[in-house]
């Protein structure tokens, strides 16, 4: 019977593997698109031979699939760590927006060709991958729903407020702001973009007190 240790030992270099897999495929098709992008180039990116390829993903489309679940499941859980982080420290609903809001911008600065990427792939119909990504998404986007319901009833938050539309509007702005940010504001700091997006979130756009 394999021991404890080696299994573990066994799993972590699959889990290393498979990230390199992720890494060299979300480049490669960023770079010339998914059709484009065949599993010898995912392999060669990666430095791994064909074969493993399909050993742990049983083809492209699987691959990409996964990989959507993978990143959009880091994003997830960085908005949620964050909101947790802000209630931990006693911080307001509106707080944990506006980390919610950096720790977004954080993961598409770390992530820039995963989130072109997803954010591509939201607008497509015709992915055999469709009805995961919209199950990915509304994971993330439940995330911020969550903060605005917890806002509504201890009213810090307007009962008006729709709510899904408002998440929704919320993480895209992150998403759109962000790449705009990074391909035509490049010389801006993060510091300066979550400053800018977060007085849209605290309503410190107009010159009127």
């Amino acid at each position: 019977m394999e021991s404890s240790s080696t299994a573990s030992g066994a799993s972590t270099r699959r889990e290393a593997t498979r990230q390199k897999l992720y890494e060299a495929a979300v480049t490669l098709i960023a770079e010339q698109g998914f059709s484009a992008t065949t599993v010898d180039e995912i392999a060669e990116r990666a430095g791994v031979a064909k074969g493993t390829v399909y050993y742990n993903f049983a083809s492209k489309s699987v691959l990409f699939e996964e990989l959507l679940r993978h990143g959009v499941g880091l994003l997830t859980a960085s908005l949620r760590e964050a909101a947790e982080q802000t209630a931990k420290d006693g911080g307001t609903k509106v707080a944990a927006l506006d980390a919610m809001i950096r720790a977004g911008l954080v993961f598409i600065d770390r992530y820039p060709a995963f989130t072109q990427l997803y954010v591509a792939e939201l607008w497509r119909t015709n992915r055999a991958w469709q009805s995961t990504l919209l199950v990915v998404r509304q994971k993330a986007v439940a995330v911020v729903e969550d903060v605005l319901r917890e806002g509504i009833e201890n009213g810090e938050f307007s009962e008006e407020i729709d709510v899904p539309l408002t998440a929704a509007a919320l993480v895209g702005m992150v998403l759109v702001a962000a790449l705009d940010w990074q391909a035509f504001q490049p010389e801006r700091s993060l510091d300066d973009v979550h400053a800018a997006l977060s007085r849209l979130l605290q309503g410190r756009v107009s010159g009127r007190p």
